[in-house]
């Protein structure tokens, strides 16, 4: 199958590593995968921080460079949702609302992707010692992606999986509700980091690289013992 990669701002510019996991995971799985250059920006920060109008010639972009795309797959729950509103945004729009609408349908989460269209729940990964899972807001209460990535840890050869309490909670990213609130963002993001702790596992696995990046980052400065990895790296272990 034939796949269109949407890296996401985060993964280009912070973890390229995600980009690399996700690509030589996608082809172990006998997919070929693509990767217009002419991606950019989602446009979902200055949406979600109610610059409409600007936002809308970055999501015009990006509907032009995905429009010959078979099927799209972004390893982030949040930016795959943001394809999904488009044709929300665009409502009316007689030329944009059609175009959006054909995006979404052809847009998949990464591990929505492996588990819903290639079928597959065990990928051959192998990670020994303990994990948690951190439950993206995007991903799970917008996009309803819930049970895939948790199929896909069950079958990771060598990984004890731990449920993380209170996992409903925000982890305080929410993009530039970390920079407008910071104080706020902070609190919840030590809220998280106790409980992972709690759970005494070796490894916090999440799908969104903003909230590894701010969970990550939090660890870091209070000296936490796990170590953050995204799914896709997870996935991508032999």
């Amino acid at each position: 199958m034939k796949v269109t990669l949407f890296a996401t701002c985060l993964v280009d510019m912070f973890q390229t590593n995600v980009g690399k996991a996700t690509v030589e995971l996608l082809e172990r799985l006998g997919c070929m995968v693509e990767f217009p250059e002419s991606q950019v920006c989602c446009g979902q920060p200055a949406y979600n921080s109610g610059y409409v109008k600007d936002s809308k010639e970055a999501m015009k972009k990006m509907i032009d460079t995905f429009r010959d795309a078979e099927v799209i797959v972004c390893p982030s729950g949040s930016c795959a949702y943001m394809f999904h509103e488009y044709q929300h945004i665009f409502k009316g729009d007689p030329v944009w609302e059609p175009k959006a609408k054909k995006l979404a349908d052809k847009t998949y989460e990464l591990t929505e992707f492996i588990v819903d269209v290639l079928k597959t729940e065990d990928v051959g990964a192998r990670l020994n010692g303990k994990a948690t899972y951190h439950t993206s807001c995007h991903m799970t209460r917008l996009l309803g992606v819930r049970e895939a990535p948790i199929k896909l840890l069950q079958h990771v050869k060598g990984l004890e999986f731990t449920e993380l309490p209170n996992k409903h909670q925000c982890c305080g990213f929410g993009g530039t509700f970390s920079v407008k609130m910071a104080q706020i963002s902070e609190q919840m993001v030590d809220e998280k980091v106790q409980h992972a702790e709690e759970t005494e596992a070796d490894y916090l696995i999440g799908a969104d690289a903003g909230c590894l990046m701010n969970i990550g980052g939090r660890m870091e400065r209070v000296g936490a013992p796990l170590k953050v990895l995204h799914i896709a790296e997870v996935l991508n272990s032999r």
